[in-house]
């Protein structure tokens, strides 16, 4: 039977990558797919690995009727044997439903790949509607790890090398972009409340609410 599959997991654990992979496994086979991502780092219109690996993809703009797309697409003759989404994060959750009509109505897997919680810590609403619908929830084998050593579990977003908490919900960005643009770094959940990346490690710094002890 067909699945919609959730493959979730923070920045940084190879979701890209087992997207790519996905779709290079069918194609050897003579599967034909169709790739849909959204604000990808590589800009539009692309699905990219942090290993180097890219590829073309449709960008699933905003609004934009993702059942409609793969009707139309079979209607005028084309082959559509699986879908991947990359991103999924960023969709809306109307988005998220058309998509389980793919697989209800065309009979096709598809296979959403993206992270479930933004730099605060909430549910991205994408996120939210895949845990709501998904025959499937696949958590990536490959963890993140922390500054520490830790598994990393948060996603924490950095301006100027700092942990920011506050702003727009999607700010598109990088774990290895340049320290003084918006970035992003994956922490475990005590160094995420610390607000304790790798930089203010490296200098010692230390939130002053984070340790549970009463002043004197």
């Amino acid at each position: 039977m067909p699945e919609l599959v959730f493959f979730s997991g923070t920045m940084d654990c190879g979701k890209s990558t087992l997207a790519l992979q996905i779709g290079h496994n069918r194609s050897a086979r003579g599967l034909q797919g169709v790739i849909f991502t959204r604000d990808d780092r590589a800009g539009e219109g692309k699905l990219s690995s942090r290993l180097g690996l890219v590829t073309d993809a449709v960008e699933a703009a905003s609004g934009m009727d993702l059942h409609a797309y793969l009707v139309d697409q079979l209607s005028k003759g084309g082959r559509v044997d699986y879908v991947i989404v990359d991103e999924a994060q960023f969709l809306a959750p109307a988005q998220i439903d058309q998509l389980a009509r793919v697989v209800d109505d065309l009979g096709l897997d598809v296979f959403a790949f993206g992270i479930t919680t933004d730099f605060r810590t909430r549910l991205f609403p994408g996120s939210q509607r895949l845990i709501e619908l998904a025959d499937r929830i696949e958590t990536l084998q490959v963890e993140a790890m922390c500054w520490c050593g830790a598994r990393a579990t948060h996603n924490a977003r950095t301006v100027g090398g700092e942990m920011v908490v506050e702003g727009e919900q999607v700010v598109v960005g990088d774990v290895n972009g340049p320290a003084a643009e918006v970035g992003y770094e994956v922490l475990c959940r005590r160094h995420h409340r610390r607000r304790m990346t790798s930089a203010a490690a490296r200098a010692g710094e230390l939130s002053p609410d984070v340790l549970p002890f009463a002043s004197s």
